[in-house]
C-alpha cells in the first residue's frame, strides 16, 4: 500500500461514510457474540392532536439502552414527565433484555434530574462547552 494521502473531506460523500462505518461494524461482529445492531428507542409525549410535547429518543445495544436525547416541553415541566418517559425507557429496556442504561447531560441541563433518578456519573469533561461541563452517567436497571 504505498502512494496513501490522508486528507479531511468538508463535504463527504455519504457512501465513503458508511464505508468507513461498515468496516468498524465488520471488525466489531467479529469480536462480539451479538451482532452489532442498534434498535431505536422513541417515546413521545402527544396531545389529542398529535403534537409532540416531549420525548425521549435513545437505542439499545449490547445489552445497553443509549438515551441520546430527552426533552420536555416548558410547560409541563416539574410534572414528572420527563420521570415517565425515563421509566418507560428502562422498562422497555428491560423487555428488549437490557441490564444498563448511560446517557449525557451538560451542567446547565439535567444533571440533578438524573442523579434523583439512581444514574451515577462515570466521566466528566470539564469546560466543554467552555464554562460548563459535560457528565456522562450510568445505571443498571
Amino acid at each position: 500500500m504505498e502512494n496513501l494521502t490522508i486528507s479531511v473531506e468538508d463535504n463527504p460523500d455519504p457512501k465513503e461514510i458508511r464505508a468507513v462505518i461498515s468496516q468498524i461494524l465488520e471488525y466489531n461482529n467479529n469480536h462480539q457474540k451479538q451482532e452489532d445492531v442498534a434498535y431505536p428507542l422513541v417515546i413521545l409525549i402527544r396531545n389529542t392532536k398529535g403534537e409532540i410535547f416531549g420525548g425521549l429518543v435513545g437505542e439499545t445495544h449490547w445489552g445497553w439502552l443509549f438515551v441520546s436525547h430527552l426533552w420536555v416541553a416548558e410547560a409541563l415541566r416539574g410534572q414528572r414527565y420527563g420521570t415517565q418517559l425515563m421509566l418507560k425507557a428502562e422498562h422497555e429496556a428491560k423487555q428488549r433484555g437490557c441490564s444498563h442504561v448511560y446517557l449525557d447531560t451538560f451542567s446547565f441541563q439535567a444533571l440533578g434530574f438524573y442523579e434523583s433518578l439512581g444514574y451515577q456519573k462515570f466521566g466528566i469533561l470539564k469546560d466543554y462547552p467552555p464554562g460548563h461541563q459535560r457528565y456522562f452517567l450510568q445505571k443498571e436497571i
